[in-house]
């Protein structure tokens, strides 16, 4: 493990890699349920769809431990699973979207080979990876909040779940004072302990309407579906009579993927002081690559494309910090294949003080970004506040970077910054103009 891993050099050892890589998995273990639920409104078995879900996990996530020894995991992304399922809904079927998925994912391997994503990395300017990293914070917060306790107008605050949530918060914040080893993942299981004693008692009451029926497992183990019906469903045929329209659809699918990967890398790689002294990405090609090669992966299983989960912040944040974090969440992947009914138990309010907890800690790069100077504060700004304002990571990506150009240009500073910087702007203007053409 130290030969391979790197512990020593990185400040870790097994058991703390342990706990991350599980801390991680029961912070992402949602998109089990989550992606099966979206997708199968395409007309894709839900079942079949589990089972693509998990393994396409499992090869990404131990891609990029072997790769680039990161301690990030990979799934089915959020919000590229819900355009998959709008773009079938816009008259596509689903087996064009899967082509261009496998499209998306051979351009991203020629891409990385070339080093192009890598070189985009490492031009973004140390204050707008700042506020990336704060952005994420504040999106996954916003996850938690959101998604996992239903906050928003007109919430009612004395529900049994949010009440359950702000204890796992509160349990979880004495841990931390109290440098408690594994404070998230101990914080997790209390909750849903806390929940399963509400239940007994009769205090809190699931809601199927959610997909929660109840807190006890339906049972233990379950053989894991077929996934004959979505495997390998590609049609080529149908891709090309649609033409340029099925250009776009690559399109759109390559670079809301490049730039959420991109930011989730930056973000997660700075809270687990992974960036070097210039502030660039260690192993960025080994990293990409991992990426590139889930989606592809997960394109011939039959699910949607396969990126750098945020919630990896989680394990980190608990210690790991290398690709053994990664083999212990694809380790866990593989045991939820066979223990569906235990592992999908969990509910959201266990694991939303979690992700509450990891935005608070990611947003402390907060504090580094240069404020007093505008042509730095503004774009910092876009870019954090609109992450959870349009639940996208590349859309807050995409405003900041603009506005950061265009300043520093009135600011005549435009000769310093990386060449590829433009390049970004100009790829994020196309991707603001194609869907108007």
């Amino acid at each position: 493990m130290q030969k391979l891993f790197k512990l020593k050099e990185h400040g870790t050892d097994v058991k703390t890699e342990m706990i991350a890589g599980i801390t991680t998995f029961l912070a992402m273990a949602y998109i089990l349920a989550v992606n099966p639920l979206i997708l199968s409104s395409t007309g894709m078995d839900q079942g079949a769809l589990f089972t693509a879900t998990a393994i396409a996990a499992i090869i990404g996530t131990l891609c990029m431990a072997f790769f680039a020894n990161y301690p990030v995991a990979l799934a089915s992304g959020m919000g590229l699973n819900a355009f998959f399922a709008s773009v079938v809904a816009g008259g596509i079927s689903w087996q064009i979207v899967l082509t261009a998925i496998l499209i998306e994912g051979l351009i991203f391997i020629l891409l990385t080979l070339f080093k192009f994503r890598e070189a985009i990395i490492n031009a973004i300017p140390k204050n707008l990876k700042l506020a990336i990293t704060a952005g994420i914070g504040l999106f996954i917060a916003f996850i938690g909040f959101q998604s996992g306790l239903g906050f928003g107008v007109g919430t009612n605050f004395m529900t049994p779940q949010i009440i359950l949530a702000f204890v796992g918060l509160l349990v979880m914040g004495i841990m931390l004072y109290f440098k408690v080893k594994g404070a998230i993942l101990w914080g997790i299981l209390i909750t849903y302990v806390l929940g399963i004693g509400a239940q007994a008692i009769g205090w809190y009451v699931p809601d199927p309407s959610i997909g929660v029926f109840s807190l006890y497992p339906s049972a233990i183990f379950s053989a894991p579906p077929s996934i004959a019906s979505i495997f390998f469903k590609f049609d080529f045929s149908g891709a090309w009579k649609l033409g340029i329209d099925f250009l776009v659809i690559c399109f759109a699918f390559l670079m809301v993927d490049m730039f959420d990967t991109i930011g989730t890398l930056v973000g997660v790689a700075n809270q687990a002081n992974l960036l070097d002294e210039k502030g660039q990405l260690q192993n960025a090609k080994g990293a990409l690559m991992a990426d590139a090669v889930g989606t592809t992966a997960g394109s011939m299983l039959g699910t949607s494309t396969v990126t750098s989960y945020i919630e990896s912040a989680a394990g980190v944040e608990v210690g790991g910090r290398t690709g053994l974090t990664a083999v212990f969440t694809a380790a866990m992947f593989v045991l939820a294949l066979f223990f569906s009914p235990v592992f999908l138990a969990v509910p959201a309010f266990a694991t939303a003080p979690a992700l509450i907890i990891v935005g608070l800690m990611m947003m402390r790069s907060i504090k580094e970004i240069d404020f007093t100077d505008y042509t730095i504060a503004i774009p910092a700004f876009l870019t954090i506040v609109l992450m959870p304002i349009l639940s996208s990571i590349a859309d807050g990506m995409m405003f900041g970077f603009i506005s950061y150009l265009i300043l520093q240009l009135i600011n005549k500073k435009g000769k310093d910054l990386h060449p590829m910087m433009y390049i970004i702007v100009a790829l994020f203007l196309l991707k603001l103009i194609i869907p108007l053409l």
